[in-house]
């Protein structure tokens, strides 16, 4: 079983369709070990308390009580903040085997930044999902706009472009 460090954006984006058939977030969870700095599973925890669709997919993933915590040192000059700064020092620290973050606007960052991770967004993780039978094709795309619409990811080219190779 591979291990997964994960973002609080990326979790959540996996939450919003916890539940769902398909569930993204189990099968994730099913697939592989995920490890969170304890800051993260903070932010999650602080999520969970708003009542719309990002507080219930931060609800999901605490609930589901399948990731493991771990604590991670934050490196005072990584311009992000401390759930990816740590997140990132996490999966440096333990070698992961996929970083998954959904922070669009900071990728180049993350990539650089990472020694031995792959760095995967959730379109990413989705087809990788695909490629280890745990997802159809059209499961992932349902999911994809699931997430999309909860997340306001409709015009994020990122988001399109990995749509499309579900539609291929």
């Amino acid at each position: 079983m591979g291990t997964v460090v994960a973002d609080t954006s990326g979790l959540v984006s996996l939450g919003i369709a916890a539940g769902d058939d398909p569930d993204p977030l189990a099968d994730c969870l099913d697939e592989y070990n995920v490890v969170v700095p304890s800051i993260v599973f903070d932010e999650l925890q602080e999520i969970a308390d708003f009542e719309d669709a990002h507080g219930r997919a931060a609800a999901a993933v605490v609930d589901s009580d399948a990731t493991e915590r771990r604590h991670a040192d934050l490196d005072e000059e990584f311009p992000l903040d401390d759930g990816e700064n740590a997140a990132v020092t996490l999966a440096n620290e333990i070698d992961a085997d996929l970083f998954l973050c959904d922070e669009f606007n900071s990728l180049g960052l993350i990539h650089a930044s990472l020694s031995n991770t792959r760095l995967v967004t959730t379109p990413t993780l989705l087809s990788v999902l695909v490629r280890r039978g745990r997802l159809s094709t059209a499961e992932a795309a349902s999911a994809l706009e699931t997430i999309s619409r909860a997340r306001s990811w409709e015009s994020n080219s990122y988001v399109t472009r990995a749509r499309a190779l579900f539609d291929d």
